[in-house]
């Protein structure tokens, strides 16, 4: 048969065709690189990868990517679904953060605490021994005062009381220049004290960062002191008790609403009324408040810290929530355990409507209190202090060594 040399320009303009067609398939199903953009899908970008710089349009995300071609990978012939399930969201609202000096934050931290180191050893009393010691407080060397009674302990280990110190300059405060007939009393008593001298005070390393009331520092002090005083050798980890004075008293009821562990609480002319009476009634400090304009200079003293807080929360009459949740009165019902209240009926530094208030509140509240006023006397209960170091004692003896 004569060759049909006609075919050849046919097949040959078939075959271009056909090769034209796989290149054409091979992008279409391919992924293309190093275009200038590549619309995608909005629904098909993972959220994580929204960070990355993608542009997001009405129809999707432009997305840059390199030059070239890469195979595309086999197409599955199953059909897709006509509808996909929408991708997870973030939630437009951030997890609250708790304000470092609510109740909820201190009792939502731990309180390690550290081995105790003795310093130096004091000259002993008539039946204890004195040294100043050291503990570990959120990375700070934090001292203080240790006294331990002579003789074998009780097989339990001797009962424990954390002596909580008042307010004293802190550049000025000693470990042994305060407070020494208070914890010889209790020691000669048969219980180890241990007064922590708080961050930032005498030789304590750490800043005071605005005392007890603007900051939860001394109270995390007290805390790990208590942490570290159970492990010491001959005590009893569960007999503690607190003892606190002004200041410390204000430690003292923070602390038994935060611990569950402290079983009885002894307060002298304390600093315990709600941070609203701290803030209206105290020194008539910030009696103003409400309309104090914020960023103006604030006045020397303590009262200052409270209106900082004003100014970032609110008054507390603007936001209740926030300044009963950092006041330990809001909490008395989870109050560790019984509450001896010494106070002077004329105190000029911290009245004694304090004292009384939390009394009738705690007993409102279902739980044990006493109350002892002392009229005439002053903040220290210099005059009846004998009278209320006996009561003390008795409060101390009947809930930790009975």
């Amino acid at each position: 048969m004569k060759p049909r040399f006609w075919l050849i320009p046919f097949l040959l303009a078939v075959l271009a065709a056909a090769c034209s067609a796989n290149r054409a398939a091979s992008t279409a199903g391919g992924v293309q690189l190093n275009a200038p953009t590549e619309l995608v899908p909005a629904e098909l970008v993972p959220t994580e990868l929204a960070p990355a710089g993608l542009a997001a349009t009405a129809t999707g995300v432009l997305l840059n990517a390199p030059t070239g071609l890469t195979a595309a990978p086999p197409v599955a012939t199953t059909a897709l679904p006509t509808a996909h399930p929408p991708l997870p969201t973030a939630s437009p609202f951030a997890t609250p953060t708790l304000f470092p000096l609510s109740i909820a934050a201190l009792r939502a931290r731990t309180y390690p605490g550290s081995a105790v180191a003795i310093e130096s050893t004091l000259d002993p009393g008539p039946n204890y021994q004195r040294y100043i010691a050291s503990y570990q407080s959120e990375g700070l060397k934090i001292y203080g005062l240790l006294t331990v009674p002579n003789g074998a302990p009780p097989p339990s280990g001797w009962p424990i009381i954390i002596f909580n110190h008042g307010y004293i300059p802190p550049a000025q405060y000693r470990t042994t220049s305060r407070y020494v007939a208070y914890q010889a009393d209790l020691a000669a008593a048969g219980y180890i004290t241990f007064k922590s001298d708080y961050r930032g005070n005498g030789s304590s390393e750490g800043s005071p960062e605005g005392g007890a009331y603007g900051s939860p520092g001394y109270v995390v002090d007290v805390l790990n002191a208590m942490a570290s005083i159970e492990h010491y050798p001959g005590a009893d980890a569960s007999r503690v008790g607190m003892w606190g004075h002004s200041m410390g008293g204000y430690i003292t009821l923070r602390a038994m609403v935060i611990r569950h562990d402290i079983k009885v609480g002894v307060i002298w002319s304390g600093v315990v009324g709600s941070y609203a009476d701290l803030v209206y009634h105290w020194h008539n400090r910030a009696s103003n408040l409400p309309t104090r304009t914020p960023g103006t200079p604030l006045p020397p003293g303590r009262g200052g810290g409270f209106r900082l807080l004003a100014d970032q929360f609110g008054s507390p009459e603007a936001n209740p929530d926030f300044w009963n949740s950092i006041s330990a009165t809001s909490y008395l019902a989870d109050l560790s355990g019984p509450l001896q209240l010494h106070h002077d009926t004329g105190d000029t530094e911290v009245p004694f409507e304090m004292s009384q208030t939390l009394y009738d509140e705690a007993t409102a509240a279902g739980q044990t209190a006493e109350l002892y006023s002392y009229p005439g006397d002053d903040h220290n209960l210099a005059n009846s202090f004998s009278l209320a170091m006996t009561r003390t004692i008795a409060y101390f003896d009947k809930y930790l060594k009975n």
